[in-house]
């Protein structure tokens, strides 16, 4: 009886969750040098966010940096990144600094992009989720986000 609660609940929060063809959020934040974003600035070409729980950690560095290596084509096919965690500025900046991302981190404290986005907590993290925007536009998502794999899941898409 738990599991068949469990798939209820999980199909009632996907019929809910953000859509392909929904648009962008409009929300704002600060990224790792403590600077406001406005995802709103982001509307043109392609655009992802992406949510992991925790910087530095053994999964959302593996995700970060698969982002980080194939970052180069990722702009050649005009995508913009954005990693989102609820983790503090000073935390995002060291992890940026650490494995050197060449994009901006945005410390989601208040869980307002968390919550924009549809995206579950578990235990007060963010779940790994990625979202691909194109002209403020959803035409991708992935619910379960890989962790090495992720730019070469959106590459793949945008072919």
């Amino acid at each position: 009886m738990n599991k068949l609660i469990s798939v209820l609940v999980m199909f009632s929060l996907n019929a809910f969750a953000l859509q392909i063809g929904a648009k962008m959020p409009a929300v704002t934040g600060v990224n790792q040098d403590g600077k406001t974003v406005k995802l709103e600035d982001f509307r043109k070409d392609y655009t992802l966010v992406y949510f992991y729980p925790k910087a530095d950690t053994p999964g959302c560095t593996k995700q970060a940096c698969s982002i980080r290596d194939s970052f180069a084509m990722l702009q050649k096919k005009g995508v913009t990144v954005l990693g989102v965690s609820t983790d503090s500025v000073e935390a995002q900046k060291a992890f940026k600094k650490k494995y050197k991302l060449p994009f901006d981190l945005i410390a989601d404290t208040t869980k307002t992009w968390a919550n924009a986005f549809e995206v579950g907590l578990t235990m007060g993290f963010v779940t790994r989720q990625a979202f691909l925007y194109k002209n403020g536009e959803l035409v991708w998502l992935d619910r379960t986000a890989s962790t090495e794999e992720q730019a070469h899941d959106v590459l793949d898409f945008i072919k």
